[in-house]
């Protein structure tokens, strides 16, 4: 018997602008999805929550910097923290809310190592009000300039929704100043449980077709695509709807993990493949994600920075998974609590999906610009892992693999800390997909050992380039102190070499300059001397007078017949 969804696939099939992937995705794996049970309801707006914490760090580079104090009231969509420098100088966060700056300093974020970072904490009025500068609608976006565009980009603090939190209008920037010939759009999302663009292209196609249109005008590419899996019957029709009469091209790939990844993407819809090092720019191409064009659409047409996004909340200790438009920095336990959070039953709470997320280390940490999913576990339905055992090299790591890499070699390399090794077999090009450890017999976490190898030779190439750095100092000193003495010996030597005065080395000293009359002056720069005899006499004459105030002072004063000091002969 067909399945419901085969049907549809092939009703879809039948329709115009439907084109199939050039070719397949090399190794990958086929998990269960457990997309659906968030995919029962609309996209749901949850009350203001009673407090939002905004991490300075929701991207790649460096954090922004708080232009906002404590006790201040600011409104909705008001700017609060700038980046000063770096990719991120034109970055901006925005206030979510209208509300009062509680606090700034460090409180628990979503990352890893569980450690703290700098944040501002806003505690919301209700009244939901404007800042001024907001909501300021652009009628016809395509009469504008690239660069005004990017500009509003940049100021509306939209980064890359798909997880990497690249900054949009810098990677919009530097594609533009390329040769693009293809704009990959990317709504695949093939990671388990993650249904948020799912849903998105489900119920709001038309305003992602409208951003893509105005990424479109920015990078002018020959071709433009908006690829996803047929797993998706729902977004499927709804994006073909949407792009039916544009210049937007519909691709279905057949789904499986990890097909989402860029590079993975780039492969299976154009048969290009980016280079080792390489970015996808250097193959004419440039890949973004469905959020991150609907954000682009509400920041150019409508005026509004990035306050919210749409993030799955999911996980068999809940009672009502679905998926939220959730402020940025609404802590994640709020989102759990409407959701029906059964606080006996959940295990852990994975940030992301589950082969690339991690797991949080308390619950009460915020929603960021790249976070697309919760997942609130029960132990039955993501048990721990067993215990490690050893590797017996039946190669099914190897034929998941999606980037072709050999797994086994790397974890050898990854436990021996053989960095030259894990750099010759290709470990850079891991893309931490996790297929690897899923298919594993042993149970053996290759990511993680993956994960600690990178972080090792990072190091080292930080190391090494401190190293390198302090060289080159080195070396430049080294030549600042060669040519100050050489210059010191020329200098020695030109004195040395001089013509001394003829005069001067007959007297053996250096004499004062002559007498000159009234009316004469030496000439600058001239040597002046005298005749020895002339000396000669200067000098008797001086004996002279030292002689007659000894005998001046004999005459005053008969019984000293000693001179006082200081009047040329020392006291006998």
């Amino acid at each position: 018997m067909i399945s419901r969804l085969q049907h549809t696939l092939r009703r879809l099939r039948r329709q115009p602008g439907y084109r199939r992937s050039i070719s397949s995705l090399r190794g990958g794996i086929h998990p269960p999805e457990n997309k659906a049970q968030s995919l029962q309801q609309p996209i749901a707006i949850p009350p203001l929550p009673p407090k939002l914490v905004l991490p300075l760090l929701q991207h790649i580079g460096p954090p922004l910097r708080a232009c906002v104090q404590p006790g201040q009231q600011v409104q909705k969509g008001q700017v609060i923290a700038t980046g000063d420098h770096g990719i991120v100088s034109r970055m901006a966060l925005h206030a979510p809310t209208s509300g009062t700056i509680a606090a700034i300093g460090e409180t628990p974020v979503p990352h890893p190592s569980g450690l703290p970072d700098l944040s501002i904490t806003l505690i919301p009025d209700g009244e939901d009000t404007w800042h001024p500068d907001c909501l300021q609608e652009l009628q016809n976006p395509f009469e504008h300039e690239p660069e005004d565009l990017l500009e509003r980009i940049a100021a509306a603090g939209i980064v890359g929704l798909g997880g990497a939190g690249f900054p949009t209008a810098i990677k919009l920037a530097a594609s533009a100043r390329g040769a693009i010939d293809t704009l990959l759009i990317n709504a695949a999302e093939c990671e388990p449980y993650i249904a948020a663009d799912e849903a998105l292209m489900s119920e709001r196609a038309a305003e992602i077709i409208e951003g893509i249109r105005i990424l479109r005008h920015i990078v002018q590419p020959r071709h433009c695509v908006i690829a996803t899996e047929d797993s998706k019957p729902a977004a499927v029709a709804a994006i073909l709807a949407a792009t039916a009469g544009t210049d937007i091209e519909p691709v279905i790939i057949p789904g499986r993990y990890p097909s989402g990844g860029e590079k993975q993407l780039i492969n299976i819809v154009t048969g290009k493949e980016v280079p080792r090092g390489g970015r996808p720019a250097d193959i004419g191409i440039l890949c973004s994600n469905v959020g991150t064009a609907y954000a682009v659409h509400r920041a150019i047409t409508l005026g509004m920075p990035l306050l919210s996004r749409i993030t799955t909340v999911t996980g068999a200790a809940l009672q009502q998974p679905r998926n939220i438009e959730a402020l940025i920095g609404t802590p994640a336990d709020y989102l759990l609590q409407f959701c029906g959070l059964r606080a006996d039953e959940i295990h852990r709470l994975i940030v992301g999906g589950p082969m690339m997320g991690f797991t949080a280390h308390q619950l009460d940490i915020p929603i960021i610009k790249t976070s697309n999913c919760l997942i609130a576990t029960t132990r039955t339905e993501l048990p721990p892992l067993p215990p490690e055992q050893d590797c017996i090299r039946c190669g099914l790591c190897v034929q998941a693999c999606p980037v072709g890499l050999l797994p086994q070699q790397l974890l050898v390399a990854s436990k021996t800390a053989d960095h030259d090794l894990a750099l010759k077999q290709g470990l850079p090009d891991c893309i931490e997909c996790g297929a690897c450890s899923y298919v594993c017999p042993s149970h053996i976490p290759l990511v993680q050992y993956y994960r600690a190898e990178k972080g090792a030779m990072r190091e080292r190439g930080e190391k090494r380039k401190r190293a390198t750095h302090w060289e080159r100092r080195y070396e430049e000193h080294r030549q600042r102190e060669a040519a100050r003495a050489a210059e010191q010996r020329a200098r020695r030597d030109r004195l040395i070499n001089a013509p001394v005065p003829k005069s001067a080395a007959q007297v053996g000293f250096w004499t004062p300059p002559a007498e000159t009359s009234a009316n004469t002056q030496p000439a600058t720069g001239s040597t002046q001397v005298i005749d020895p005899q002339r000396a000669k006499a200067d000098i008797e004459a001086a004996v002279r007078r030292v002689k007659e105030r000894k005998l001046a002072r004999q005459q005053t004063n008969p019984d000293s017949s000693d001179l006082a000091p200081g009047d040329g002969e020392p006291r006998s």
